[in-house]
């Protein structure tokens, strides 16, 4: 397990919420997420042959069987204590519907609207076993990306494969078809040492059926730099109890800047294992089930339950957006 120094030296286990679960065993790095320098994101590519292979490997009965990635990686770790803008095109958001679904610690999305198709399951390979996490697509001029937290494409020094999105994900079905990636990304932070402000990934999709990914299921916007203390809707699929990974899950509430020890934003929320880069919409209008991406579900401290945490989208995020979307 690899252990970063807080800027108080200070290292501390937390959970990479492969949605909202808990994996006790990452440390988190305090550093603030500063301007991107070097190279602009990691990446990995998958041939034809691989995405093609990753569409046939996910039956129905492979997506209900596929486990969150925390729960997969919690058998492997001991939990303790260590001592010590908007990218893309301009998107309009309409004005917030009233709030009937807020505040909300947990519960199954009926509202309907854009949501329920720009947000999927994702699923992939990691270290030969089957695993799951939450996608959400979003405005881009390729019209193929998906926004995801880091460690859903990548953890532990190995890229996942056969890697798919599945948008409106139903119980085994998906009515909008599988997109497999023909590229995975991730910040240059998360794949040199998984710094949790930096848990941020994404994925380019292949066309399916000679057609683009948003261009059949819709994006949502997404907005950089941002700020703190918004109203915040986050989306997921978890998997883990008491939860089962069939339904699209929500949560809603005033965000928070976390007070320990990182920079990333904190929400009231429930979801578990499964949910992990699942969006987080601020500005969201519960008619249409539209709003503007700020962040993904990345982590939570495993002495705080029912405190969900996402990466802050700075220049550090945008310049994995661009990258991708003109990818």
């Amino acid at each position: 397990m690899r252990r970063h120094r807080t800027a108080t030296g200070v290292l501390l286990a937390v959970g990479a919420l492969l949605t909202g679960g808990l994996l006790s065993s990452t440390a988190a790095t305090a550093a603030s997420s500063g301007p991107a320098s070097g190279p602009s994101a990691a990446a990995h590519t998958a041939s034809s042959a691989e995405q093609q292979k990753a569409r046939a490997f996910w039956t129905p009965e492979r997506m209900r069987s596929a486990t969150p990635l925390d729960l997969l990686l919690h058998s492997r770790a001991t939990p303790r204590l260590k001592t010590p803008e908007t990218g893309g095109r301009p998107t309009t958001v309409a004005p917030t519907a009233a709030p009937t679904a807020f505040p909300q610690a947990g519960g199954p999305w009926t509202g309907g609207g854009s949501v329920v198709t720009t947000s999927g399951r994702v699923f992939f390979t990691f270290q030969g076993r089957t695993a799951s996490c939450t996608g959400n697509a979003v405005t881009s001029q390729n019209a193929s990306t998906v926004i995801t937290a880091g460690h859903c494409v990548k953890y532990q020094g190995s890229w996942h494969t056969n890697w798919v999105f599945v948008p409106a994900y139903n119980n085994g079905n998906a009515p909008h078809g599988q997109w497999a990636a023909a590229k995975t990304l991730t910040t240059p932070q998360w794949e040199a040492t998984e710094d949790i402000n930096n848990d941020i990934g994404a994925a380019v999709v292949a066309p399916l059926n000679g057609q683009k990914l948003t261009s059949v299921v819709g994006a949502q916007g997404i907005q950089f730099n941002g700020g703190y203390n918004k109203q915040m809707y986050s989306f997921g699929f978890p998997a883990a109890a008491p939860y089962d990974g069939t339904k699209l899950i929500y949560c809603s509430g005033n965000s928070s800047k976390d007070f320990l020890f990182t920079q990333d934003h904190g929400l009231g929320c429930n979801m578990t294992g499964g949910s992990s880069g699942g969006p987080w919409l601020t500005g969201f209008n519960e008619s249409t089930g539209t709003g503007v991406q700020v962040s993904v579900n990345s982590f939570g401290y495993v002495f705080w339950p029912n405190q969900m945490f996402g990466p802050y989208f700075g220049d550090v995020a945008k310049a994995l957006y661009e990258k991708a979307q003109t990818s």
